[in-house]
């Protein structure tokens, strides 16, 4: 198991003056999990985000969710991959304690979800993957402390683990990456519900 976590542990790192910080760049399917004084950042159109931490020990930890589960005819060998929200969720849960955050004390903050590509109106995936976020909060008794879910924007995420401080800037233009990876998704959700 310790292989699985450490390759879809963020990799990416740079340190920023104006924060005067380093910062951990998250990209889909991973997670990160810290009590250092750092920021974790990503950015989402669809996909969601999770920030989890424990504000009595100072650990706080992210993720950058792709969809909520596997396609079907992928569902046993995707399973353990953090790009699908079961897992990912699971997974970071599972890091923030074994740093040593104590469950009970728990608290998330879920972001992302938009609708980003306009035009996707019989199948909304960031809806789709917020519905799965806030019904997974809820099923294992996590204390929801905040949440900026779907909508039109993108959103970039700046999260504070060793004290739980996030923050969201709305991107009002549409990156061409952004709207590319939209329509991987929409494709990849169209053949998992055709199956």
């Amino acid at each position: 198991m310790g292989d699985e976590i450490s390759c879809q542990y963020a990799k990416y790192s740079y340190f920023n003056c104006k924060l005067n910080r380093e910062v951990i760049k998250l990209l889909p399917g991973e997670f990160y999990v810290s009590n250092n004084d750092l920021v974790m950042e990503t950015v989402l159109g669809s996909c969601v985000a999770a920030c989890v931490y424990d504000p009595s020990q100072g650990i706080g930890g992210m993720n950058h969710f792709l969809l909520p589960a596997p396609p079907i005819q992928d569902r046993e060998k995707d399973r353990s991959s953090a790009r699908y929200g079961e897992y990912a969720m699971d997974i970071l849960i599972t890091e923030v304690i074994r740093m040593g955050a104590i469950r009970s004390n728990l608290e998330v903050k879920l972001f992302g979800g938009g609708n980003v590509q306009r035009n996707m109106t019989e199948m909304n995936i960031g809806e789709k993957n917020a519905n799965f976020a806030m019904d997974y909060v809820k099923r294992k008794e996590i204390h929801l402390a905040g949440y900026d879910l779907v909508d039109i924007y993108p959103r970039k995420i700046i999260f504070y683990p060793k004290d739980g401080l996030v923050m969201v800037k709305k991107l009002m233009i549409e990156p061409a990456s952004i709207i590319n990876d939209e329509k991987n998704y929409e494709s990849i959700l169209k053949n998992q519900i055709d199956k």
